[in-house]
Protein backbone atom coordinates (compact mmCIF):
# COMPACT_ATOMS: atom_id res chain seq x y z
CA UNK A 1 0.00 0.00 0.00
CA UNK A 2 1.13 3.34 -1.02
CA UNK A 3 0.76 5.78 2.08
CA UNK A 4 2.48 8.81 0.55
CA UNK A 5 4.19 10.65 -2.15
CA UNK A 6 5.76 13.59 -2.43
CA UNK A 7 7.21 15.55 -5.05
CA UNK A 8 11.03 16.29 -5.22
CA UNK A 9 12.78 18.96 -6.33
CA UNK A 10 15.44 17.51 -9.15
CA UNK A 11 18.70 18.34 -7.63
CA UNK A 12 20.48 21.00 -9.41
CA UNK A 13 23.78 18.98 -9.28
CA UNK A 14 21.85 16.23 -11.10
CA UNK A 15 20.62 18.82 -13.93
CA UNK A 16 24.23 20.28 -14.11
CA UNK A 17 26.13 16.72 -14.37
CA UNK A 18 23.37 15.61 -16.97
CA UNK A 19 23.75 18.70 -19.25
CA UNK A 20 27.12 18.10 -19.72
CA UNK A 21 26.89 14.66 -20.40
CA UNK A 22 23.70 14.04 -22.61
CA UNK A 23 22.96 15.33 -25.27
CA UNK A 24 20.37 18.02 -25.72
CA UNK A 25 17.64 15.38 -26.71
CA UNK A 26 18.53 13.40 -23.71
CA UNK A 27 19.00 16.10 -21.78
CA UNK A 28 15.19 17.57 -22.26
CA UNK A 29 14.14 14.47 -20.98
CA UNK A 30 15.88 13.71 -18.28
CA UNK A 31 15.15 17.22 -17.04
CA UNK A 32 11.57 16.37 -17.84
CA UNK A 33 11.26 13.29 -15.78
CA UNK A 34 9.21 13.99 -11.77
CA UNK A 35 10.94 12.51 -9.02
CA UNK A 36 8.60 11.83 -5.85
CA UNK A 37 9.75 10.51 -2.43
CA UNK A 38 7.56 7.76 -1.17
CA UNK A 39 6.45 5.88 1.87
CA UNK A 40 4.53 2.72 1.65
CA UNK A 41 3.52 -0.52 3.57
CA UNK A 42 5.45 -3.68 4.04
CA UNK A 43 5.11 -6.43 6.37
CA UNK A 44 3.34 -3.98 8.57
CA UNK A 45 6.68 -1.52 8.48
CA UNK A 46 6.98 1.79 6.91
CA UNK A 47 9.54 2.09 4.15
CA UNK A 48 10.54 4.71 2.41
CA UNK A 49 11.39 4.71 -1.16
CA UNK A 50 11.64 6.77 -4.74
CA UNK A 51 9.47 6.76 -7.86
CA UNK A 52 10.78 8.94 -11.25
CA UNK A 53 7.63 9.50 -13.54
CA UNK A 54 8.74 10.15 -17.22
CA UNK A 55 7.91 12.50 -19.77
CA UNK A 56 4.32 12.27 -20.18
CA UNK A 57 2.40 12.03 -23.18
CA UNK A 58 1.71 8.08 -23.58
CA UNK A 59 -1.14 6.95 -21.48
CA UNK A 60 0.42 3.37 -20.95
CA UNK A 61 4.47 3.26 -19.83
CA UNK A 62 6.81 -0.17 -19.21
CA UNK A 63 8.09 -0.19 -15.12
CA UNK A 64 11.09 -0.86 -13.90
CA UNK A 65 12.03 -1.51 -10.43
CA UNK A 66 15.54 -0.93 -9.26
CA UNK A 67 17.01 -2.63 -6.72
CA UNK A 68 20.31 0.12 -4.99
CA UNK A 69 23.27 -1.38 -3.82
CA UNK A 70 25.08 -0.65 -0.38
CA UNK A 71 24.30 -0.98 3.17
CA UNK A 72 23.73 1.41 6.23
CA UNK A 73 23.37 5.40 6.11
CA UNK A 74 25.61 5.51 3.24
CA UNK A 75 23.69 3.25 1.17
CA UNK A 76 20.38 5.05 1.62
CA UNK A 77 18.83 6.41 -1.66
CA UNK A 78 18.80 10.21 -1.69
CA UNK A 79 17.49 12.89 -4.16
CA UNK A 80 20.97 13.52 -5.08
CA UNK A 81 22.05 9.84 -5.51
CA UNK A 82 18.77 8.64 -7.02
CA UNK A 83 18.05 11.03 -9.55
CA UNK A 84 21.34 10.21 -11.76
CA UNK A 85 19.92 6.48 -11.48
CA UNK A 86 16.36 5.74 -11.76
CA UNK A 87 15.86 9.19 -13.27
CA UNK A 88 17.93 8.57 -16.12
CA UNK A 89 15.72 5.29 -16.42
CA UNK A 90 12.35 7.01 -16.37
CA UNK A 91 14.02 9.10 -19.32
CA UNK A 92 14.07 6.75 -21.15
CA UNK A 93 10.20 6.14 -21.05
CA UNK A 94 10.02 4.45 -18.03
CA UNK A 95 8.03 4.29 -14.41
CA UNK A 96 10.67 3.55 -12.40
CA UNK A 97 10.13 2.59 -8.47
CA UNK A 98 13.33 2.21 -5.85
CA UNK A 99 13.40 1.40 -2.03
CA UNK A 100 15.41 2.23 0.43
CA UNK A 101 14.40 -1.31 2.41
CA UNK A 102 13.75 -1.37 6.03
CA UNK A 103 16.12 -0.10 8.71
CA UNK A 104 17.83 2.76 6.25
CA UNK A 105 17.11 6.29 4.16
CA UNK A 106 13.83 6.98 6.94
CA UNK A 107 12.46 3.79 6.56
CA UNK A 108 10.87 1.71 10.04
CA UNK A 109 12.95 -1.99 11.08
CA UNK A 110 16.47 -3.14 10.93
CA UNK A 111 18.92 -3.56 7.91
CA UNK A 112 18.62 -7.48 6.98
CA UNK A 113 20.68 -7.14 4.00
CA UNK A 114 18.98 -10.60 2.16
CA UNK A 115 16.07 -11.50 4.44
CA UNK A 116 13.00 -9.07 4.52
CA UNK A 117 14.57 -6.16 2.60
CA UNK A 118 13.91 -8.73 -0.14
CA UNK A 119 10.02 -8.77 1.03
CA UNK A 120 10.23 -5.16 0.56
CA UNK A 121 11.42 -4.70 -3.05
CA UNK A 122 8.55 -7.42 -3.89
CA UNK A 123 6.27 -5.16 -2.29
CA UNK A 124 7.18 -2.48 -5.29
CA UNK A 125 5.29 -4.83 -7.79
CA UNK A 126 1.49 -4.49 -6.54
CA UNK A 127 2.74 -0.23 -5.75
CA UNK A 128 3.15 -0.60 -9.52
CA UNK A 129 0.45 -3.00 -10.60
CA UNK A 130 -1.86 -0.31 -8.71
CA UNK A 131 -0.53 2.70 -11.05
CA UNK A 132 -3.21 3.23 -13.76
CA UNK A 133 -0.31 4.33 -16.15
CA UNK A 134 1.47 1.45 -15.66
CA UNK A 135 1.29 -1.58 -17.74
CA UNK A 136 1.29 -4.55 -15.83
CA UNK A 137 2.76 -7.15 -18.50
CA UNK A 138 5.50 -4.80 -18.89
CA UNK A 139 8.05 -4.99 -15.66
CA UNK A 140 11.70 -5.18 -15.72
CA UNK A 141 13.89 -4.83 -13.22
CA UNK A 142 17.49 -3.81 -12.78
CA UNK A 143 20.01 -4.35 -9.57
CA UNK A 144 23.28 -3.65 -8.65
CA UNK A 145 25.73 -5.14 -6.13
CA UNK A 146 24.00 -6.06 -2.97
CA UNK A 147 20.59 -4.98 -4.95
CA UNK A 148 21.53 -7.47 -8.05
CA UNK A 149 21.88 -10.42 -5.69
CA UNK A 150 18.03 -9.27 -3.91
CA UNK A 151 17.14 -9.14 -7.72
CA UNK A 152 18.48 -13.14 -8.00
CA UNK A 153 16.33 -13.81 -4.79
CA UNK A 154 13.19 -12.17 -6.16
CA UNK A 155 13.77 -14.45 -9.54
CA UNK A 156 13.89 -16.95 -7.51
CA UNK A 157 9.87 -16.28 -6.19
CA UNK A 158 8.46 -14.74 -9.18
CA UNK A 159 8.18 -14.79 -13.12
CA UNK A 160 6.87 -11.40 -13.44
CA UNK A 161 9.75 -9.64 -14.82
CA UNK A 162 9.93 -9.25 -18.52
CA UNK A 163 13.86 -8.97 -18.23
CA UNK A 164 16.46 -8.56 -15.41
CA UNK A 165 19.64 -6.64 -15.23
CA UNK A 166 22.16 -7.08 -12.34
CA UNK A 167 25.87 -5.10 -12.31
CA UNK A 168 28.43 -6.14 -9.49
CA UNK A 169 25.88 -8.63 -8.15
CA UNK A 170 27.42 -11.71 -5.80
CA UNK A 171 26.15 -14.97 -6.61
CA UNK A 172 28.56 -16.87 -4.70
CA UNK A 173 28.72 -15.38 -1.22
CA UNK A 174 29.14 -18.76 0.09
CA UNK A 175 32.15 -20.04 -1.73
CA UNK A 176 34.56 -16.84 -0.75
CA UNK A 177 36.91 -16.84 2.42
CA UNK A 178 35.67 -15.10 5.38
CA UNK A 179 37.41 -12.05 5.43
CA UNK A 180 36.59 -11.51 1.92
CA UNK A 181 34.29 -7.96 1.78
CA UNK A 182 31.36 -9.02 0.45
CA UNK A 183 31.02 -11.93 3.18
CA UNK A 184 32.01 -9.48 6.11
CA UNK A 185 29.67 -7.32 4.89
CA UNK A 186 26.86 -10.45 4.98
CA UNK A 187 27.93 -11.31 8.55
CA UNK A 188 27.80 -8.13 10.14
CA UNK A 189 23.78 -7.84 9.47
CA UNK A 190 22.66 -11.35 10.59
CA UNK A 191 21.03 -12.13 13.70
CA UNK A 192 22.41 -13.11 16.59
CA UNK A 193 23.00 -17.18 16.41
CA UNK A 194 22.42 -17.42 12.63
CA UNK A 195 24.27 -20.28 10.73
CA UNK A 196 26.51 -18.06 8.47
CA UNK A 197 27.08 -20.70 5.85
CA UNK A 198 23.52 -21.35 5.63
CA UNK A 199 22.96 -17.64 5.56
CA UNK A 200 25.27 -16.81 2.75
CA UNK A 201 23.71 -20.04 0.77
CA UNK A 202 20.74 -18.34 0.62
CA UNK A 203 22.02 -15.27 -0.58
CA UNK A 204 24.32 -17.50 -3.44
CA UNK A 205 22.67 -17.72 -6.78
CA UNK A 206 24.82 -20.52 -8.08
CA UNK A 207 23.52 -22.44 -5.13
CA UNK A 208 19.67 -22.30 -6.75
CA UNK A 209 20.16 -21.26 -10.58
CA UNK A 210 18.03 -23.65 -11.31
CA UNK A 211 15.56 -22.06 -9.65
CA UNK A 212 15.54 -18.61 -10.84
CA UNK A 213 12.71 -17.68 -13.77
CA UNK A 214 13.40 -19.93 -16.58
CA UNK A 215 11.59 -17.09 -19.10
CA UNK A 216 13.18 -13.47 -17.51
CA UNK A 217 15.86 -13.11 -19.44
CA UNK A 218 18.99 -11.85 -17.47
CA UNK A 219 21.91 -9.62 -18.34
CA UNK A 220 25.03 -9.95 -16.04
CA UNK A 221 27.61 -6.81 -16.16
CA UNK A 222 30.74 -6.85 -14.08
CA UNK A 223 33.79 -4.91 -14.29
CA UNK A 224 37.10 -6.84 -14.27
CA UNK A 225 38.78 -4.67 -12.32
CA UNK A 226 35.81 -5.09 -8.90
CA UNK A 227 37.48 -5.19 -5.96
CA UNK A 228 34.83 -5.53 -3.92
CA UNK A 229 32.54 -8.32 -5.92
CA UNK A 230 34.78 -10.54 -7.31
CA UNK A 231 34.08 -10.64 -11.27
CA UNK A 232 33.89 -14.70 -10.72
CA UNK A 233 30.60 -14.12 -8.84
CA UNK A 234 29.26 -13.56 -12.49
CA UNK A 235 31.22 -15.41 -14.47
CA UNK A 236 30.41 -18.30 -12.53
CA UNK A 237 26.76 -17.83 -12.62
CA UNK A 238 26.59 -17.13 -16.24
CA UNK A 239 28.28 -21.06 -16.63
CA UNK A 240 25.62 -21.99 -14.47
CA UNK A 241 23.24 -20.59 -16.67
CA UNK A 242 24.68 -21.56 -19.97
CA UNK A 243 24.51 -25.27 -18.59
CA UNK A 244 20.46 -24.98 -17.85
CA UNK A 245 20.29 -23.02 -21.65
CA UNK A 246 18.63 -20.10 -19.65
CA UNK A 247 18.05 -16.60 -21.71
CA UNK A 248 21.37 -14.55 -20.93
CA UNK A 249 24.16 -12.18 -21.86
CA UNK A 250 27.23 -11.49 -19.73
CA UNK A 251 29.30 -8.62 -20.34
CA UNK A 252 32.60 -7.99 -18.43
CA UNK A 253 34.12 -4.86 -18.88
CA UNK A 254 37.50 -4.59 -18.82
CA UNK A 255 39.14 -2.68 -15.98
CA UNK A 256 36.01 -1.24 -14.84
CA UNK A 257 35.24 -0.85 -11.09
CA UNK A 258 32.34 -2.28 -8.99
CA UNK A 259 30.11 0.53 -9.99
CA UNK A 260 31.49 0.36 -13.91
CA UNK A 261 33.15 3.89 -13.84
CA UNK A 262 34.53 4.85 -16.64
CA UNK A 263 32.13 2.74 -18.71
CA UNK A 264 28.47 4.39 -17.39
CA UNK A 265 27.58 5.55 -21.17
CA UNK A 266 28.36 2.30 -22.56
CA UNK A 267 26.84 0.27 -19.71
CA UNK A 268 23.82 2.38 -19.69
CA UNK A 269 23.69 2.10 -23.41
CA UNK A 270 23.42 -2.07 -22.73
CA UNK A 271 20.79 -1.76 -20.36
CA UNK A 272 18.63 0.32 -22.40
CA UNK A 273 19.00 -2.11 -25.13
CA UNK A 274 18.28 -4.75 -22.81
CA UNK A 275 15.19 -3.22 -21.24
CA UNK A 276 13.61 -1.81 -24.35
CA UNK A 277 13.65 -5.17 -26.12
CA UNK A 278 12.77 -7.54 -23.79
CA UNK A 279 10.31 -5.31 -21.60
CA UNK A 280 9.35 -2.41 -23.78
CA UNK A 281 8.94 -4.47 -26.83
CA UNK A 282 8.18 -7.63 -25.29
CA UNK A 283 10.51 -9.55 -27.74
CA UNK A 284 10.21 -13.15 -27.93
CA UNK A 285 12.97 -14.85 -25.70
CA UNK A 286 15.97 -16.26 -27.63
CA UNK A 287 16.86 -19.69 -28.95
CA UNK A 288 19.15 -21.24 -26.29
CA UNK A 289 21.08 -24.36 -26.16
CA UNK A 290 23.15 -25.82 -29.18
CA UNK A 291 22.05 -24.79 -32.65
CA UNK A 292 23.02 -23.55 -36.35
CA UNK A 293 26.34 -24.21 -37.91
Amino acid sequence: MLLASEPVEIPRGSLSMARRSMTDEHFQAFSSVTLHDITYASSGLRIKGFLALPPAGETSYPALIFNRGGSGPKGALVPETAMPIIGLYASWGYVVIASNYRGTGGSEGPDEWGAGDVDDAMNLLPLLDAMPYVDRDRIGIIGGSRGGMMTYMMLRRTQRFRAAVTFGAPSQIHAVEANAYIRRTMAKHLAAGANEQIEAERRSAVCWTSELAAETPLMLLHGTGDRRVDPMHSLRLATELQQLHRPYKLIMYDNADHVLAGRRNESNADIRWWVDHYVRNRAPLPRTGPHGA
